[in-house]
């Protein structure tokens, strides 16, 4: 078990005080948004729409940019003397290496890698990306280029902006420098105290949770229908919001229970279980599925991937076909807007449960250890579902018609032997995966509003709840709500990558300053 930070009572009970006119805030608008939502949806539809067509036309490609510089700045800084050097001010690492890879793994693949890991492959192979003209769709030879774009938007650049940068900057200023464990201290290279105590601090804090509650309610509403498609499919229990919102009820119980515990009980132990059965679930997979093709696959699609790197992340297209309203928007710009809006509080999160770990150590981890695993998990999940593809048309594609995620999935669990047994497994391990977001997010949103960064449960258990009954209101609006949370979330991301931005520079800085003295 954890030793807890300071103040931190056993079982994350902190009792620290809490910003009000931060809560009131961040509290405020999300109940505007749902309010709207409820009453007036067709209002929410032209704002959000709009919103949406501006950001990702103004900011696509800055977004692109600045996840490239994140990845390579992350880089350079493992490389540095400095990057030896230890954060947290402990000697010796809270959690083991297994533990801490566990929740840092379980934060990007649990935010949405199950829904996509067999669709988006797939996606990508009946509709060959533009960036790849000329490749044949639904042909062998769209294999490895449907993989490398998948990779793209959950590989390395994903990974990097959640916290190689930030998670440095931050664990410097909390544990060397008593500054708060928030999104506003992202901020202090550049106004100093000002971003700390004044109205720019409450303003970067705010933008910033506001994108996280949007960028996790999304996953626990998909996981409402995920399992709510599942079980009609395994039991013929009807498919309707009663069904999702029971689903739903159960998933914000679980998720409650392990933030209140706290991050050495409830949070390590989900994330714990999660691996071990994503890991057994695999190697199942793997064995009884297409084996050969997926090995060739990965590395097939790896080195497309790396070969056309520089190419995909930095492709634009034909403004007029895939602009804001096309491919681009609904693909890369959508990504990057929800792992942007993510950055911000996973780095508070990383910082809390990377103590005592090098800089060198944090950056290889997120950077390169992560999104190869994660490819790993994408090829053998959507590998195996373009094997089955390939040798029987229509048998995945059929399904997933009109990009039906939770189809996917359980497309490809039900073709494997023990399929009723192996599909219900993933339905549970869908489950624990997007309660780990939810208990992380949840411990990190109470975190940003309690000055002391000791937050008191009852915090815990409102924004807990508060994402709960979001992704229920949008829930009960049909696949429109949920549709309109995607693209409101590429909204809220525009802010929030301003606030990223001087993590480009003070994470050199502070690494260099660290550099062992000649």
């Amino acid at each position: 078990m954890s030793n807890p930070e300071p103040g931190e009572r056993p079982g994350g009970a902190g009792g620290g005080a809490l910003n009000w006119p931060l809560f009131a805030l961040t509290a405020g608008f999300i109940a505007a948004f749902c309010g709207l939502a409820v009453f007036s949806a067709g209002t929410l539809n032209q704002l959000v729409d709009a919103s949406f067509a501006w950001s990702a036309r103004f900011f696509g490609l800055y977004w692109q940019l600045l996840l490239l510089a994140t990845f390579f700045v992350g880089l350079l800084i493992a490389l540095l003397p400095g990057g030896r050097s230890v954060l947290g001010g402990l000697a010796v690492p809270e959690f083991n290496l297994f533990q801490w890879g566990s929740m840092i793994m379980c934060t990007l693949l649990a935010g949405g890698g199950v829904f996509w890991a067999a669709g988006e492959p797939l996606a990508h192979f009946v509709e060959v990306p533009p960036a790849f003209p000329g490749v044949e769709a639904t042909t062998r030879e769209a294999v490895p280029y449907a993989l490398a774009q998948s990779f793209l938007h959950w590989g390395f650049l994903a990974w990097a902006i959640l916290g190689s940068l930030t998670a440095v900057m931050l664990m410097h200023y909390h544990y060397d420098e008593g500054l708060p464990l928030a999104p506003r201290t992202l901020l202090y290279p550049v106004f100093g105290r000002h971003a700390i105590d004044g109205p720019i601090g409450d303003l970067a804090d705010a933008v910033c949770i506001i994108a996280v509650v949007a960028g996790t309610v999304g996953p626990i509403g998909f996981l409402g229908l995920q399992v709510s498609y599942g079980l009609e499919a395994l039991f013929g229990i009807p498919d309707r919001f009663l069904t999702q919102a029971l689903v739903i009820g159960a998933l914000m119980v679980v998720y409650l229970a392990s933030a209140i515990s706290g991050i050495g009980r409830g949070i390590q132990f989900l994330s714990r279980v999660n691996m071990v059965l994503g890991g057994l679930l695999l190697v199942f997979i793997l064995v009884a599925g297409p084996s050969r093709f997926i090995f060739s696959s990965f590395f097939s699609g790896l080195g497309t991937h790396l070969t056309n790197f520089f190419d995909l992340a930095l492709y634009r297209g034909d403004a007029e076909v895939f602009g804001p309203a096309g491919w681009l928007g609904w693909w890369t710009v959508f990504f990057w807007g929800w792992f942007i809006g993510y950055g911000p509080l996973m780095a508070i999160f990383i910082a809390r449960i990377s103590r005592g770990r090098s800089i060198r150590a944090i950056v290889i981890m997120l950077s390169l250890a992560a999104p190869l695993i994660t490819m790993g998990w994408f090829t053998i999940l959507g590998g195996a579902g373009l094997g089955l593809e390939l040798a029987d048309p229509g048998v995945i594609s059929g399904p997933m018609a009109g990009l039906n995620l939770p189809a996917a999935l359980l497309a490809v669990t039900q073709a494997m032997p023990l399929g009723f047994i192996v599909s219900l497994l993933f339905l549970l391990l869908t489950t624990i995966f997007v309660a780990t977001t939810g208990d992380s997010m949840t411990y990190s949103l109470a975190v940003s509003l309690s000055p002391g960064g000791h937050p008191s449960t009852a915090m815990r258990v409102f924004w807990g709840a508060a994402m709960g009954a979001m992704a229920l209101v949008l829930v009960s609006l049909g696949t429109g709500g949920i549709g309109k949370l995607q693209s409101f979330i590429v909204v809220t991301a525009v802010p929030v990558s301003l606030v990223l931005l001087p993590s480009l520079w003070d994470a050199v800085r502070i690494t260099l300053a660290r550099s062992p003295a000649r």
